[in-house]
């Protein structure tokens, strides 16, 4: 074996078939093309074969064409919305090999899997959307002027695409769910609570999320729009922040996560540990207002436009939309900050008790039970396959045993009723999917010389420990 070739991105781009129709004018369909530095030709020619396909497979199905598979590509095709297409195409892993003295190239068509490639292309519409609002929406705004939309649309995906790790994506980014946090009734109702006087006392705010860590407690968002905003809090907003505070505080003693986990008390006088993330980045220095993103939403009505104000202290987070018609300053900033800052401090406190002594309770070591978990309804999601619930960190489980739990998961929606699969792999682990009232789990039990009645024992025993047992009637 000499050599390998990874997943990777090999072009993206946008087009829209009714801006070009003529011949000579080929090149105004383009909105975006990746890589950037590719001719016109290529760009044209491209952007032509996949309409060609487009327009082929319409006349045997109703149903948009979705994959083009060839020996050395993957082309996934997305329409967003009317007469609008995103395309993306990646390479196929393979691995060189020499024969006869000769190096030849095996290709692993199975490592790439259309669902995961079809999740990434709707993930990279619906958060362009987030920032940008649908693209109908964004034009009409522009007045109808396709080149700012190209702008606007190059603006966006020069630096989004950047982000993407194609090679670590798996069935997570297909379910892209929300990982909740428990809490005891009580504490609940403090969030809650505190969610309600903050609304009255501020009326511009109209949504609210309350995030612990990585974790949602509460929010008042839709689902759909709750799912890319915790995406994009969780995998961009919070990491970049803690990395800052990080570099911020070098060497210095008693960083925020420090002071964090020393707060189990009540607050003496005015200390807290309360900042903005989007917002005044100092709430003592009047003449910096930071950024404040500005997000389209679907909650009340489409696009609708609010200003993300984030406010967090320890490892409790805030999320407020206003309305676009609120006039954000520096005294409104400053009054929000003396509002949340104890509070939240005294909240962060109690919820990072609770936190910590469940911790405690969970071995630090690899679990026994890898699984995955997934409930339609609520977008609930939870992972101890992986280390933790961003992927940041790697998974317990190889990536083969990572592509069987996407194809079990796979067949399972194929199935509209529910059902249940069970598969031993060459490896002797067992891999179980289960499927009941739309909550998805898939296990993976790693001990030998179980038959097939001993694993569905343990998958009970796992149900009936974590999950209520939902997945069996007894």
């Amino acid at each position: 074996m000499a050599g390998r070739g990874q997943i990777a991105l090999k072009n993206f781009f946008i087009f829209n078939p009714t801006y070009g129709p003529r011949e000579g004018e080929e090149h105004k369909k383009i909105m975006y093309y990746y890589p950037k530095n590719a001719d016109i030709d290529t760009k044209i020619k491209h952007v032509g074969l996949c309409e060609a396909i487009i327009t082929f497979t319409q006349t045997f199905t109703d149903k948009p064409c979705e994959t083009l598979h060839t020996q050395k590509t993957r082309e996934i095709f997305f329409q967003p919305e009317r007469d609008f297409w995103m395309v993306m195409t990646v390479s196929v892993p393979y691995t060189e090999r020499m024969k006869d003295g000769q190096v030849y190239l095996e290709y692993h068509e199975e490592d790439v899997q259309d669902p995961v490639m079809e999740a990434v292309v709707r993930q990279a519409y619906r958060m362009f959307t987030l920032f940008n609002g649908s693209i109908y929406y964004l034009l009409e705004k522009l007045n109808g002027e396709t080149k700012s939309l190209q702008q606007r649309i190059e603006h966006f995906f020069s630096r989004y695409l950047l982000t993407l790790r194609l090679g670590s994506c798996d069935l997570l980014d297909v379910f892209s769910g929300i990982s909740f946090l428990p809490l005891d009734k009580n504490t609940y109702l403090q969030v809650q609570c505190f969610i309600n006087i903050l609304e009255s006392t501020f009326p511009s705010v109209k949504y609210t999320a309350f995030l612990y860590n990585d974790q949602l407690v509460w929010s008042g968002l839709e689902q759909d729009d709750m799912r890319i905003m915790y995406k994009y809090l969780t995998t961009s907003l919070f990491p970049a922040y803690l990395e800052q505070e990080l570099q911020a505080s070098g060497h210095q003693h008693g960083s925020h996560q420090t002071m964090g986990r020393n707060l189990s008390m009540p607050n003496v006088g005015n200390v807290h540990f309360g900042k903005f993330i989007t917002g005044p980045p100092n709430i003592q220095n009047e003449t910096n207002m930071g950024k404040i993103p500005r997000l389209y939403i679907n909650t009340e009505y489409e696009n609708e436009e609010c200003f993300l104000l984030v406010y967090r202290a320890m490892s409790a987070s805030v999320c407020l939309l206003l309305n676009s018609s609120s006039t954000i300053n520096f005294d409104l900033c400053k009054k929000l900050d003396s509002f949340l800052g104890n509070q939240l401090t005294q909240l962060a406190s109690e919820i990072g008790d609770q936190y910590s002594s469940r911790t405690k309770q969970q071995p630090s070591s690899e679990p026994i039970f890898k699984y995955i978990y997934f409930n339609h309804m609520n977008l609930a999601q939870k992972t101890t396959v992986h280390k933790d619930s961003q992927k940041n960190a790697g998974a317990y489980v190889p990536q083969d045993t990572l592509k069987l739990l996407c194809d079990i998961s796979s067949d399972l929606q194929r199935n509209n009723q529910d059902g249940e699969t069970f598969v031993k792999t060459l490896s002797e682990c067992w891999v179980v999917g289960k499927k009941s009232d739309q909550r998805e789990m898939v296990v993976v039990i790693n001990q030998k010389n179980l038959n097939l009645i001993e694993v569905n024992d343990e998958v009970k025993k796992l149900c009936s420990l974590n999950f209520n047992s939902i997945f069996f009637q007894d």
